[in-house]
C-alpha cells in the first residue's frame, strides 16, 4: 500500500469554515486513478472527477513528479521576473489551442473575467463608450461579480445586486436572437458562449455546434469578438482538444481552467485573431499567474494527455458509453447525450437524490444537474474495464429509480 498522509481528525467542535457549500457527509483520503478511498478503505467509482478536474484521474504519477520536483526546486518568483516555465507551457498550450497569446489566471472565473476585461476594452479602443457583450440564458461563468453577472441562473445572482451591467442575455443556441440584439444595441462588442452548456444540463445549442458556426459568421459580420468558455470542456473532455475543433472555426478568445492542471488550481485566457493585443502592460495581472510550479503542472498536463492519446481515449469511451447506456435505458424516456467523457442522462423527473443513492448503494460519485440530468465527467484515461463498470452501475441506479 502506498504511504499517504490522512486528514485531520474530525471532531464534534463548530466548524470555522463559512457555509458556502451542500457538503456530503463523507470525505476521502487518497484517490488511484479513476478511484476514490475513505479513511476505512471503502473504494468508489469517480465519475465526476472534481467536476472535470482530475481528466487524468487521481495521482496520476506524471503530476505527482512534476508537482515534487518543482516544489523542491522553485515554487513563486513573481511576473517581475522571466518564468521558463510559464512560457514553455503558454506554448504547449497556444498549439493546443490554436490560440496566439496566453494570459494564466487561478480559476475559470478569473479566467472569464479576463476574456470580459479584453472585450471591453477592445470595446473602447473602437470608440464604444458601453461595449455590452451578448451571453446566453442558463450558461454558467464562474461566481465572481462579473462572470455571476454574465451567468444565466437567476438562483447565482440572487443576494447579489446590483449586478454588473452590460451583458444583453438571448436563448441559447438562438442566432435570430443574436441577430436582434444586434440590430438593437448598436454598442455590443462581444459574444460569450459555452460550446456546451455543462451547468445547464450538457446541452449543445439544438442545431449543434453549427451554432459556433454561424456566432463566428455574425462576429465576423460586425466586427465583434467570439469569446468561448471551454473551462469546462477543454483539455480533451469533449473527444477533442477544445471543443470549438469540433467545426471549422476558431474564437478570438478562449478560456479554459478545470482539467488544465489535473487538481492544481490554474485556469488561462487566450486570444487570436482580433483579440491580440487588446490587453497591454498594466492592464491586467495577478500575483499568482503561472508561477514555475503550476506553469510546470500545465505543461505535464498537456504533455500527458498528447503521450497517453487521451483526446482520442475520450471519443471513443465516450460514444461507446453513449452508445451502451442508450440501448439499456431503452424505453424508460431516457436521453443520453454528450460528446466525449462529458455526458448527460436525462430523465423524466427530477432526480437530485440519485446522488446520494449512488453513493451509498452503488459506491460510485457523480452529480446531478438542471434538475433532472445525471452529469458523468470520468477521467480521460478510464480502461474498457472501467467503463463498462461505470454503465453497470448507471444502468441499474436508473432503472431502479424508474421502476
Amino acid at each position: 500500500m502506498n504511504n499517504f498522509t490522512l486528514a485531520p481528525v474530525q471532531t464534534d467542535q463548530p466548524s470555522h469554515l463559512m457555509p458556502v457549500f451542500g457538503r456530503q457527509q463523507i470525505s476521502f483520503v487518497r484517490g488511484r486513478g479513476s478511484y476514490l478511498y475513505t479513511e476505512d478503505g471503502t473504494e468508489y467509482f469517480d465519475a465526476l472527477t472534481g467536476i472535470a478536474v482530475c481528466g487524468l484521474g487521481h495521482s496520476h504519477p506524471a503530476i505527482t513528479a512534476a508537482i515534487t520536483e518543482q516544489a523542491a526546486t522553485l515554487i513563486h518568483t513573481s511576473n517581475i521576473f522571466e518564468v521558463p516555465w510559464q512560457t514553455a507551457a503558454a506554448q504547449k498550450l497556444a498549439e493546443a489551442a490554436g490560440m496566439e497569446e496566453v494570459f494564466f489566471s487561478n480559476s475559470g472565473a478569473e479566467s472569464n473575467e479576463g476574456a470580459i476585461k479584453i472585450a471591453r476594452k477592445f470595446g473602447h479602443l473602437q470608440g464604444v463608450a458601453n461595449p455590452k457583450i451578448i451571453v446566453a440564458d442558463h450558461s454558467f461563468h464562474g461566481r465572481t461579480l462579473a462572470t455571476l453577472s454574465a451567468t444565466g441562473n437567476k438562483k447565482v445572482q440572487e443576494g447579489f445586486a446590483p449586478l454588473v451591467e452590460g451583458f444583453i442575455r438571448v436563448p441559447f443556441g438562438d442566432i435570430e436572437a443574436i441577430e436582434e440584439a444586434a440590430i438593437n444595441h448598436p454598442d455590443i462588442v462581444a459574444i460569450l458562449v459555452e460550446p456546451i452548456q455543462g451547468e445547464g444540463g450538457v446541452n449543445t445549442a439544438p442545431q449543434g455546434f453549427s451554432y459556433l458556426e454561424e456566432i463566428r459568421q455574425i462576429c465576423n459580420q460586425h466586427n465583434w469578438l467570439m469569446m468561448l468558455d471551454e473551462v469546462q470542456t477543454g483539455n480533451g473532455r469533449t473527444g477533442k482538444y477544445f471543443a470549438y475543433q469540433h467545426t471549422n472555426i476558431i474564437p478570438d478568445v478562449l478560456t479554459t481552467a478545470k482539467g488544465l492542471g489535473n487538481g492544481f488550481p490554474i485556469g488561462a485566457v487566450m486570444t487570436q485573431g482580433r483579440g491580440v493585443g487588446v490587453l497591454t502592460a498594466g492592464n491586467h495581472g495577478s500575483t499568482y499567474s503561472g508561477t514555475p510550479l503550476g506553469s510546470r503542472v500545465v505543461y505535464t498536463v498537456i504533455e500527458t494527455i498528447q503521450k497517453e492519446n487521451l483526446v482520442a481515449n475520450a471519443a471513443e469511451k465516450g460514444a461507446y458509453i453513449v452508445q451502451q447506456l442508450t440501448e439499456k435505458l431503452n424505453g424508460l424516456n431516457v436521453t443520453v447525450r454528450g460528446f466525449g467523457l462529458m455526458l448527460g442522462i436525462e430523465l423524466p423527473k427530477p432526480c437530485a437524490e440519485l446522488v446520494d443513492i449512488a453513493r451509498d448503494e452503488y459506491q460510485l460519485i457523480m452529480n446531478v444537474t438542471a434538475g433532472s440530468v445525471i452529469r458523468l465527467l470520468p477521467a480521460l484515461n478510464i480502461t474498457q474495464e472501467q467503463a463498462d463498470q461505470l454503465i453497470e452501475r448507471i444502468e441499474k441506479l436508473v432503472k431502479a429509480y424508474l421502476a
